[in-house]
């Protein structure tokens, strides 16, 4: 029995080693299906075998900035020099493998990322973009590609720390980002909440946080985990599940609300059929397994 016990211990730790190593090799995380056999020739977009993909490109942990091609980093094809990392990239290049198409990420601001796609400069957005009803009015979404719960952000020593519902946050100065639910419809619902305007970006937003100028943020949590692996002076602040959570009129329009999508041209339903096909390879715990490498290998913002 000791040995047999001693055996199996030996092989927990083998397994145990081989798993931290796969996890270690981002590429090996969620391989991509073979749908090379597909012919995508006359699909909009990707006819030319290419698949340009829009981004800010500082929105970690779902995409940002590097300037090498570490971690299975792309170039930025319209910054010379740059190149783009993080869950959003690593999503993009799977689905490129599936089908044999050649990635091309294209940085663009986020209030730029729906026209493009309107206007066929981009084949897609993957950008962290919450699949609403309103953006799902201009583009088609595919996904979800990540399930992302709302959450706000603070600090370890600012005096809503211990919050545990909206409530608690009640008359504190805080802002999001803009063109997102959480500055529209999140902080609205704090009482006597001191909203300051939007910031631009992610990380504009966070530096907010860690100046001072606001108590807390509102932001989705890989966002949140992303910046709390590199300040751990950063407290999550998680009321999922709760009467004190963020409030929506129903379960529906709460899923519209925390799913993440991938934007395509609407009508376009052979690359959105495409990228669901790929998408649908994988569970929401795969996301999750892919979110969490991300952020392990986010450089400081």
């Amino acid at each position: 029995m000791r040995r047999l016990t001693a055996m199996m211990m030996a092989l927990c730790l083998v397994l145990s080693l081989s798993a931290a190593a796969f996890a270690a090799e981002g590429e090996e995380l969620l391989p991509a299906p073979d749908f090379t056999d597909v012919d995508t020739s006359a699909i909009e977009g990707v006819d030319d075998g290419v698949f340009t993909v829009g981004m800010e490109c500082a929105y970690a942990p779902y995409n940002w900035t590097q300037m090498d091609d570490s971690n299975g980093a792309v170039p930025i094809s319209n910054v010379p020099g740059a190149y783009a990392n993080g869950y959003d990239v690593m999503m993009a290049q799977r689905i490129c493998d599936a089908y044999g198409w050649e990635l091309e990420v294209v940085s663009s601001a986020w209030e730029s990322l729906t026209p493009a796609v309107q206007s066929k400069t981009m084949d897609a957005n993957i950008a962290g973009q919450s699949m609403t009803a309103d953006r799902m009015a201009e583009v088609d979404m595919a996904g979800p590609y990540i399930y992302a719960t709302i959450v706000c952000l603070t600090t370890a020593d600012s005096e809503y720390a211990d919050a545990t519902s909206i409530a608690d946050l009640a008359g504190g100065t805080c802002t999001s980002q803009s063109g997102t639910i959480w500055y529209d419809t999140c902080l609205p619902q704090i009482e006597n909440a001191d909203i300051l305007p939007p910031a631009e970006t992610a990380p504009a937003m966070i530096m907010q946080l860690e100046t001072g100028t606001v108590d807390f943020v509102c932001t989705d949590l890989p966002t949140a985990m992303g910046a709390v692996s590199k300040n751990d002076n950063l407290v999550i602040l998680n009321f999922e599940g709760t009467d004190g959570d963020f409030q929506f009129a129903d379960e529906a329009e709460r899923a519209e609300n925390v799913n993440i999508g991938i934007s395509v041209l609407k009508g376009n339903t052979e690359l959105l059929d495409a990228v669901n096909a790929v998408l649908d390879e994988y569970t929401a715990d795969d996301f999750n397994a892919l979110m969490d490498y991300a952020i392990s290998v986010q450089p400081e913002i």
